[in-house]
Protein backbone atom coordinates (compact mmCIF):
# COMPACT_ATOMS: atom_id res chain seq x y z
CA UNK A 1 0.00 0.00 0.00
CA UNK A 2 1.44 3.38 -0.97
CA UNK A 3 1.82 6.22 1.53
CA UNK A 4 -0.99 8.28 0.01
CA UNK A 5 -3.43 5.40 0.53
CA UNK A 6 -2.16 4.95 4.08
CA UNK A 7 -2.81 8.63 4.74
CA UNK A 8 -6.37 8.35 3.41
CA UNK A 9 -7.04 5.25 5.53
CA UNK A 10 -5.63 6.96 8.62
CA UNK A 11 -7.90 9.96 8.07
CA UNK A 12 -10.89 7.61 7.99
CA UNK A 13 -9.69 5.89 11.18
CA UNK A 14 -9.19 9.26 12.88
CA UNK A 15 -12.70 10.33 11.88
CA UNK A 16 -14.17 7.12 13.30
CA UNK A 17 -12.23 7.44 16.56
CA UNK A 18 -12.86 11.19 16.91
CA UNK A 19 -9.14 12.07 16.95
CA UNK A 20 -9.39 15.68 15.75
CA UNK A 21 -5.66 16.49 15.83
CA UNK A 22 -4.74 13.43 13.78
CA UNK A 23 -7.58 14.06 11.32
CA UNK A 24 -6.66 17.71 10.85
CA UNK A 25 -2.94 17.00 10.48
CA UNK A 26 -3.41 14.25 7.91
CA UNK A 27 -5.91 16.32 5.95
CA UNK A 28 -3.33 19.12 5.72
CA UNK A 29 -0.79 16.70 4.26
CA UNK A 30 -3.32 15.27 1.83
CA UNK A 31 -4.23 18.81 0.76
CA UNK A 32 -0.55 19.53 0.09
CA UNK A 33 -0.28 16.31 -1.95
CA UNK A 34 -3.40 17.22 -3.92
CA UNK A 35 -2.05 20.73 -4.56
CA UNK A 36 1.18 19.33 -6.00
CA UNK A 37 -0.79 16.90 -8.17
CA UNK A 38 -2.97 19.72 -9.50
CA UNK A 39 0.00 22.01 -10.11
CA UNK A 40 2.03 19.36 -11.92
CA UNK A 41 -0.99 17.65 -13.51
CA UNK A 42 0.34 14.22 -12.53
CA UNK A 43 0.13 11.66 -9.74
CA UNK A 44 2.85 11.95 -7.08
CA UNK A 45 4.88 8.91 -6.07
CA UNK A 46 5.88 7.82 -2.57
CA UNK A 47 9.15 9.79 -2.68
CA UNK A 48 7.27 13.01 -3.36
CA UNK A 49 4.79 12.27 -0.56
CA UNK A 50 7.67 11.59 1.85
CA UNK A 51 9.26 14.90 0.80
CA UNK A 52 5.97 16.70 1.48
CA UNK A 53 5.66 15.05 4.90
CA UNK A 54 9.23 16.08 5.73
CA UNK A 55 8.42 19.64 4.65
CA UNK A 56 5.35 19.68 6.91
CA UNK A 57 7.45 18.41 9.83
CA UNK A 58 10.05 21.10 9.17
CA UNK A 59 7.31 23.76 9.13
CA UNK A 60 6.04 22.54 12.49
CA UNK A 61 9.53 22.53 14.01
CA UNK A 62 9.93 26.15 12.88
CA UNK A 63 6.54 26.94 14.41
CA UNK A 64 7.71 25.38 17.70
CA UNK A 65 10.76 27.65 17.72
CA UNK A 66 8.57 30.69 17.09
CA UNK A 67 6.14 29.58 19.81
CA UNK A 68 9.03 29.25 22.26
CA UNK A 69 10.12 32.83 21.60
CA UNK A 70 6.51 33.98 21.96
CA UNK A 71 6.11 31.93 25.18
CA UNK A 72 3.15 29.93 23.84
CA UNK A 73 3.28 26.44 25.42
CA UNK A 74 -0.14 25.58 23.94
CA UNK A 75 1.21 25.93 20.38
CA UNK A 76 4.38 24.03 21.25
CA UNK A 77 2.40 21.03 22.49
CA UNK A 78 0.03 21.08 19.53
CA UNK A 79 2.86 21.14 16.99
CA UNK A 80 4.75 18.36 18.79
CA UNK A 81 1.67 16.13 18.59
CA UNK A 82 1.33 16.88 14.87
CA UNK A 83 5.01 16.02 14.31
CA UNK A 84 4.47 12.68 16.05
CA UNK A 85 1.48 11.95 13.80
CA UNK A 86 3.46 12.79 10.65
CA UNK A 87 6.60 10.88 11.63
CA UNK A 88 4.57 7.66 11.67
CA UNK A 89 4.35 7.87 7.86
CA UNK A 90 8.04 8.37 7.20
CA UNK A 91 10.30 5.43 6.37
CA UNK A 92 12.54 4.17 9.15
CA UNK A 93 15.41 6.58 9.73
CA UNK A 94 18.82 5.66 8.37
CA UNK A 95 21.61 5.25 10.93
CA UNK A 96 24.44 7.79 10.64
CA UNK A 97 26.98 5.02 10.00
CA UNK A 98 25.03 3.72 7.01
CA UNK A 99 24.72 7.25 5.62
CA UNK A 100 28.48 7.78 5.99
CA UNK A 101 29.13 4.51 4.13
CA UNK A 102 26.85 5.56 1.24
CA UNK A 103 28.50 9.00 1.07
CA UNK A 104 32.00 7.49 1.13
CA UNK A 105 31.05 5.11 -1.69
CA UNK A 106 29.65 8.02 -3.72
CA UNK A 107 32.84 10.04 -3.14
CA UNK A 108 34.93 7.11 -4.36
CA UNK A 109 32.62 6.62 -7.36
CA UNK A 110 32.79 10.26 -8.46
CA UNK A 111 36.41 10.81 -7.53
CA UNK A 112 35.39 13.91 -5.58
CA UNK A 113 38.22 15.51 -3.65
CA UNK A 114 37.08 18.99 -2.62
CA UNK A 115 33.93 20.67 -1.28
CA UNK A 116 33.39 22.10 -4.76
CA UNK A 117 32.53 18.53 -5.89
CA UNK A 118 29.64 18.33 -3.41
CA UNK A 119 26.99 18.52 -6.16
CA UNK A 120 28.33 15.42 -7.92
CA UNK A 121 28.26 13.43 -4.68
CA UNK A 122 24.80 14.67 -3.68
CA UNK A 123 23.41 13.65 -7.08
CA UNK A 124 24.42 10.04 -6.37
CA UNK A 125 23.55 9.96 -2.67
CA UNK A 126 20.05 11.49 -2.76
CA UNK A 127 18.28 8.72 -4.73
CA UNK A 128 19.87 6.04 -2.51
CA UNK A 129 18.83 7.72 0.72
CA UNK A 130 15.32 8.62 -0.53
CA UNK A 131 13.74 10.27 2.50
CA UNK A 132 15.36 8.10 5.13
CA UNK A 133 17.64 10.91 6.31
CA UNK A 134 17.06 14.67 6.52
CA UNK A 135 18.62 16.70 3.72
CA UNK A 136 20.63 18.86 6.13
CA UNK A 137 22.15 15.74 7.69
CA UNK A 138 23.07 14.41 4.24
CA UNK A 139 24.70 17.65 3.12
CA UNK A 140 26.63 18.07 6.38
CA UNK A 141 27.94 14.50 6.10
CA UNK A 142 29.03 15.06 2.49
CA UNK A 143 30.65 18.38 3.43
CA UNK A 144 32.44 16.81 6.39
CA UNK A 145 33.84 13.91 4.37
CA UNK A 146 34.93 16.15 1.50
CA UNK A 147 36.82 18.56 3.75
CA UNK A 148 38.91 15.79 5.32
Amino acid sequence: MDIKTQLNESVKDAMKSGDEVRKRTLRMVLAAVKQVEVDKRTQVDDLAVVALIQKEIKNRREAIEEAKTANRPDLIGENEVEITVLEAFLPKAMPAEELRAIVQAAIAETGAAAPSDMGKVMKIVMPKVAGRAPNDMISSTVKELLTK
